[in-house]
């Protein structure tokens, strides 16, 4: 499932996953080690279901990742207010 999302972040295409039980489109923006060891995923939901309404933002651990696939949308511009250098990665694998 990793080489697939920074497969996903390399070509800037969404994915399509399920997470909590929701199913969700996102733009992957940045994948690596949190502090707590996990490996996890930042990304920018664009279509699906939230937990908190008007969260687009979400960090997800992969392990948690269900049904994880990669769309054919490119996306060009980097999601609303992206920042490199997540500060919950203590090692990043890939990033936009």
């Amino acid at each position: 499932m990793l080489e697939k999302i920074i497969s996903a972040i390399n070509d800037r295409k969404e994915i399509s996953f399920k997470y909590s039980g929701l199913s969700r489109v996102a733009q992957p923006a940045a994948v690596g080690k949190s502090l707590s060891g996990n490996i996890i995923l930042r990304c920018y939901q664009t279509q699906g279901d939230h937990i908190e309404p008007g969260h687009q933002w979400n960090l997800c651990i992969i392990d948690k990742m269900q049904e994880l696939n990669i769309t054919k949308t490119t996306f060009i511009e980097n999601p609303p207010g992206y920042k490199p250098g997540d500060s919950h990665m203590c090692e990043i694998f890939a990033e936009l």
